[in-house]
């Protein structure tokens, strides 16, 4: 595939654009400089911290979010992954299987009303706020969520 450009990702992660299925789609050219947190909690203070060359320090739209989402008991009990412009929250945390299991609903950054998707990414609503939008999500998250959520802490 050849290559059309360069740049980069959020806070210096060199990048390489190439032509593929999707036109123009951004491929990380070393997935390594920007490092993953180890566990759920260093995950969440990363991204609350915004800590530099982390998912997530450049999103100036993510912080109401992050904090509405770390507001929820639930919610805090999983991996937040910031990723092109959602939160999306994952079961475990690193190592994952590849690609990390993505079966929860997951919201859209921005401007308000944030809009929130399934998996899947049907549609779910809008949240008017930033809680608005975390308690949306929470509402559809699957029943049994608590009960694994809570095994992956031990």
């Amino acid at each position: 595939m050849p290559l059309v450009g360069s740049g980069y990702w959020g806070c210096g992660t060199a990048l390489l654009y190439r032509h593929g299925d999707l036109a123009n789609r951004l491929w990380m050219q070393d997935r390594t400089s920007m490092p993953e947190a180890p566990d759920v909690e260093t995950a969440w203070t990363w991204l609350l911290e915004r800590r530099p060359m982390t998912r997530g320090c450049f999103d100036d739209t993510l912080p109401p979010i992050a904090a509405a989402a770390y507001a929820e008991p639930v919610l805090r009990t999983l991996f937040p992954f910031h990723t092109h412009g959602t939160l999306k929250f994952i079961r475990d945390a690193p190592p994952w299987h590849e690609p990390p299991i993505d079966d929860l609903p997951f919201v859209v950054l921005g401007e308000p009303p944030y809009t929130v998707y399934t998996a899947g990414y049907a549609p779910l609503g809008d949240g008017a706020t930033a809680e608005d939008a975390i308690s949306l999500l929470v509402a559809h998250l699957p029943a049994d969520l608590g009960g694994d959520a809570a095994d992956q802490q031990s």
